[in-house]
């Protein structure tokens, strides 16, 4: 079977001189060239019905988005997270287009997927629109999938912000675990190690130093995320994919490389095959860098369509990463596994 793709550009969702821009999808167009391009199905993707969005959020969020639109481009956090009159139809568009690629992979349409949309969405809390996220793509996703039967759902976020949008919509949900890798002391400043006491073994906050890179992210798929997902035993794995964790991302400090995220998404779709049939959806959140964000795409639909990485970009961080394994340990004996 083939790999789903979509994207969703937002071309109007636009605030001059902005990080979160259309033009992060600069590159995207190269997809249709590379070695994979005969394994994809392109999905058009149409707008999440209100009802999947008031899965996850209030309907004040949602009617407070749609009012602000109305008046036109403005700042709505500090981040800052921006809206213009069209941002309430781009935020519903991609949200849509993650619930396309979550039908098509529960109705065994495609192996796997990768959703390519902007507005991002982890920030996003259930009553709140932060961090350049409007929904919470991943999260209603999720409830989609477990609104369809399945029983658990994993969700691995490798941005280099907390998710504490996806962290608040699933505090109490037994039926979803949660691991988050992201650097600590940035925005939005939770993510603690220790946050979430009453979800312990589910709720994973991974905090990392500066420069924690391609060593240190293996040994968290190996040590943690792994052991956790043979234990949680999910029906399918979300993976929210921030490319700012890669080490040339001009708005953080992670280590990440090209051939690292090759290596972390080839390990994925493995964990994948072994716990849930397959079914793995990468959903798009941040990276600033637009060549990076491409690169990064791409070497994640090698791993998803299993092609062989053929002109891998040879970008490795030039910085020592840290020495984690007694941190590691730490996680583990916390949280029982």
């Amino acid at each position: 079977m083939k790999t789903a793709v979509v994207s969703i550009l937002s071309p109007d969702h636009n605030y001059s001189e902005h990080p979160e821009s259309p033009e992060r999808f600069n590159y995207l167009h190269n997809i249709k060239d590379r070695p994979y391009s005969s394994h994809l199905s392109w999905l058009k993707g149409s707008p999440a019905e209100i009802k999947w969005l008031a899965s996850v959020h209030t309907q004040r969020l949602i009617d407070g988005i749609k009012k602000v639109c109305l008046k036109g481009s403005s700042l709505i956090d500090y981040a800052p997270t921006y809206v213009t009159s069209s941002s309430f139809n781009d935020a519903r568009l991609a949200a849509g287009g993650v619930l396309e690629c979550t039908r098509a992979i529960l109705k065994e349409e495609v192996s796997n997927a990768f959703a390519m949309v902007r507005p991002p969405g982890h920030h996003a809390e259930p009553d709140a629109a932060m961090g350049f996220c409007i929904f919470n793509n991943a999260a209603i996703s999720t409830r989609y999938a477990l609104h369809e039967g399945l029983e658990k759902v994993l969700i691995f976020d490798f941005d280099a912000h907390h998710g504490n949008g996806t962290q608040a919509a699933f505090m109490d949900e037994p039926r979803v675990a949660y691991i988050s890798t992201h650097q600590e002391g940035i925005y939005p400043g939770s993510g603690r190690f220790d946050e979430a006491p009453n979800a312990r073994g589910r709720i994973v906050n991974l905090p990392l130093p500066a420069y924690a890179g391609d060593q240190v992210f293996s040994a968290i798929l190996e040590q943690v995320v792994s052991p956790l997902a043979n234990k949680f035993q999910p029906g399918m794995i979300v993976v929210s994919a921030g490319f700012d964790s890669h080490w040339q991302d001009p708005l953080t400090n992670l280590g990440l490389s090209t051939k690292g995220f090759h290596t972390m998404a080839c390990k994925l779709v493995e964990m994948a095959e072994k716990v849930c049939e397959s079914r793995i959806l990468f959903v798009l959140e941040g990276g600033y860098l637009p060549q990076k964000v491409f690169s990064g795409i791409d070497a994640c639909l090698h791993a998803l369509t299993g092609t062989v990485y053929q002109n891998q970009v040879d970008d490795p961080s030039p910085y020592q990463e840290p020495g984690m394994p007694d941190w590691l340990s730490r996680v583990r004996s916390y949280h029982l596994i």
